[in-house]
């Protein structure tokens, strides 16, 4: 009975189960609640896409573990409790991504297909003990999250295929820009001291570039009235919080905090471009 109980707790292992990188969970609710304020607001399906979406991030925790004893990066022991996660979510992926078919969303099926050579490559670099630092692959990771904006907005009921595109590419300049953002934060904990402000505006060069470029092209399919010019404040909000912590370092700063505020930061711009599409769109 001992036995039994410590296997059934062990399982229940968060560790085995949720990802440790809890700032990643907005780069996927995130770009779901845009599509699916978009589109007019949730159904059931909605529902169901969600659970699957969420079955789809979590996976991930469960195979990179397996990965990981196979390379003997952990304990064997582990690999049950793995294994079991993974059928728990290959279950609700299946009924999910099942019952949405058959209500006639086929066209989900092909924002799956871009998932899968991502999702290869991360786990080659598991199996390399590589994955960690991996800034490229975590943007390429942030487009492939950043497709339930378009399923959500189909499921929900919208059918402009441009703009359900259009939500997909706001949703990852968004993300791609908070990715570099948080690197650059981290690098900043590094400081003994505050350098010159021409020396912390060059070192943040990169992520200037990337919200100048961002707000650029926000501000360009809001001119052509593609949408509602309050997503551009919301980019706008987004370069400010950048300059900020450029011009005051993250010196000493825990990397939760850094996430936290990055969390933050990004859960505004979500409330903000969902608010629009509501009201404005």
């Amino acid at each position: 009975m001992r036995y039994q109980f410590t296997s059934a707790s062990r399982l229940l292992r968060k560790q085995y189960f949720l990802p440790s990188e809890h700032g990643s969970w907005i780069w996927m609710l995130g770009p779901f609640i845009i599509g699916t304020a978009a589109a007019g607001g949730p159904n059931i399906l909605s529902l169901s896409l969600l659970l699957a979406a969420l079955s789809l991030f979590l996976i991930r925790q469960p195979i990179m573990i397996l990965v990981k004893v196979l390379t003997r990066r952990r304990h064997r022991r582990d690999a049950t409790p793995a294994l079991f996660w993974v059928v728990v979510y290959s279950v609700l992926i299946g009924l999910t991504t099942t019952s949405l078919i058959l209500s006639g969303f086929q066209q989900l099926l092909l924002l799956a297909i871009p998932a899968a050579p991502v999702f290869t490559w991360y786990l080659y670099l598991v199996s390399k003990r590589k994955e960690r630092g991996q800034r490229g692959v975590e943007l390429v990771g942030a487009g492939i999250l950043a497709l339930a904006a378009p399923g959500a907005y189909w499921v929900s009921g919208g059918n402009d295929m441009f703009l359900a595109w259009i939500l997909w590419s706001l949703s990852w300049l968004q993300s791609t820009a908070s990715i570099v953002n948080i690197y650059l934060r981290l690098e900043q904990r590094q400081l003994n001291t505050p350098p010159p402000i021409s020396a912390r505006l060059q070192t943040g060069r990169r992520t200037i570039a990337y919200h100048l470029f961002n707000l650029a092209i926000i501000s360009l399919l809001a001119s052509q009235t593609l949408i509602p010019w309050l997503i551009v404040a919301a980019f706008g909000l987004m370069l400010a919080d950048s300059l900020e912590g450029i011009l005051r370092p993250a010196i000493g700063a825990k990397p939760s905090m850094i996430g936290l505020r990055q969390l933050v930061s990004s859960s505004i711009f979500v409330i903000l471009t969902s608010f629009a599409f509501c009201f404005f769109q």
